[in-house]
């Protein structure tokens, strides 16, 4: 490890990002922190002159297509999903996630006694008073977990599922049959007067893979688009929001004064863009169709609190997919670009696939210039996913290299590089006037 950041810091690396598992570092015992290792790594950046952006991970790695090894959540809490199974996700066939606590608990006593909202504030409190000394010089950016994947949204495709060969991207699942989740949408129905929909979930809902124009609710004149469907996905999408400005509040007061900035994590999720309801998004939690623009929501948000918006996508061309699915990661990212710079929001993008081809790494540089648009006080980076030992294979590292400095003779920006590993990523920041663009390795 020492070699490579040494590496890194000759390549004018900037710093490395750790992401810091909730089921290590408080694995055993409710309260119990361990940050060994961890330590030795910011110390060991801050020799190299490299900087940190901690990612406080409180999902599980290991269930999704190219997670590099398995971290589950703490023992401890998994004893109290296998005893409560409601504090897990559910879809409405009863298949129940453990990659994150379902948000319908956040502020529920279901943790020993702590909601799951007072466990990650502690969380985060014992990271930023053990590592005190690097707050603000070594350590300049955290980042908070919020969902799967670190990612701001439900788990609404199976992980198993994601696992099939050549399969059409999926639609997804609404997680709403939790009986916590169940219990919020009654009482919000029966607030409305929509009782009816207040019981048992979502109806006429469709299976994972099945085609979009044979489903009853995401079809073009399906029920997404009436007052009832209007009413579940304004609700469903609210949950989600809600629990993202929970976590908002409690990382700003946090780290107030401590000269770290702070960034939060959404998914780059394309499947079926081109259609009218958008069903892959609208499972997943955001409500964005034809008619209508979820991304604006959450943009405000992270606005609101003046945190950073990390993506995918960054590497990805729409002729790469499916046809027949209509997905778009070009469509979906030029959205969000639009979104976050309605708000002068900085945006943190990624590459959705670990590999250093031409095609790839120029769309990298074709995205990040969607940004550099007219004139705004907001920056954007980039987080190149991920270091492996083929990173300085001979026939890598020289396209790798003469990526960094493609993007460094842009016009609009200049760049440096900063890198971290497996449980580090790598990014590089630097400016020509009110612009950032950072490159980041994971």
């Amino acid at each position: 490890m020492g070699a490579s950041f040494k590496a890194l810091e000759l390549a004018g690396v900037e710093g490395v990002v750790l992401e810091l598992w909730w089921g290590v570092v408080e694995g055993d015992a409710p309260g119990v922190y361990d940050w060994r290792g961890y330590t030795d790594l910011v110390s060991m950046a801050g020799h190299h002159g490299l900087k940190v952006r901690a990612v406080m991970a409180f999902h599980q790695c290991g269930s999704r297509p190219g997670d590099p090894y398995w971290i589950p959540l703490p023992r401890w809490v998994l004893e109290e999903m296998d005893a409560e199974p409601n504090l897990a996700y559910t879809d409405r066939i009863g298949q129940r996630s453990k990659e994150y606590i379902s948000l319908s608990c956040d502020n529920l006593p279901v943790l020993k006694g702590r909601s799951p909202i007072q466990a990650y504030s502690d969380f985060m409190r014992s990271f930023r008073d053990s590592f005190k000394d690097f707050l603000g010089s070594v350590i300049t950016e955290v980042q908070v977990g919020m969902g799967p994947a670190g990612e701001l949204r439900y788990p609404s495709c199976s992980s198993e599922k994601l696992k099939r060969p050549n399969s059409a991207p999926e639609l997804g699942e609404f997680q709403c049959y939790d009986k916590y989740m169940l219990a919020s949408l009654r009482a919000c129905a029966n607030k409305v007067g929509m009782h009816e929909l207040g019981y048992g979930g979502l109806l006429r809902a469709s299976s994972l893979f099945q085609n979009v124009e044979e489903t009853n609710f995401f079809r073009s004149d399906g029920c997404w688009n009436t007052d009832y469907g209007r009413f579940f996905l304004e609700w469903y999408s609210g949950m989600l929001l809600l629990h993202g400005e929970r976590l908002c509040i409690v990382t700003k007061a946090i780290f107030l004064q401590t000269g770290v900035k702070v960034s939060a994590k959404i998914a780059g999720i394309h499947g079926h863009y081109h259609t009218c309801s958008h069903p892959s998004e609208l499972t997943a939690g955001y409500y964005n169709t034809l008619t209508r623009n979820g991304y604006l929501p959450v943009a405000l948000l992270f606005s609101k609190y003046k945190m950073f918006l990390c993506c995918t996508c960054f590497d990805m061309q729409d002729g790469e997919e499916d046809g027949s699915s209509k997905s778009s990661p070009e469509g979906f990212l030029r959205q969000l670009v639009y979104a976050a710079r309605m708000h002068n929001l900085s945006v943190s993008g990624e590459n959705s696939i670990t590999r250093l081809d031409d095609r790839s790494l120029k769309q990298v540089i074709r995205s990040s210039r969607l940004y550099s648009v007219g004139a705004h006080e907001a920056s954007l980076s980039f987080n190149y996913v991920r270091m492996d030992r083929h990173l300085f294979d001979p026939h890598n590292w020289p396209r790798f290299t003469r990526f960094v400095r493609q993007m460094s003779d842009a016009k609009t920006f200049q760049a440096k590089l900063d890198f971290s590993g497996r449980e580090r990523r790598l990014y590089s920041m630097s400016a020509t006037d009110k612009v950032i663009r950072s490159f980041v390795y994971h």
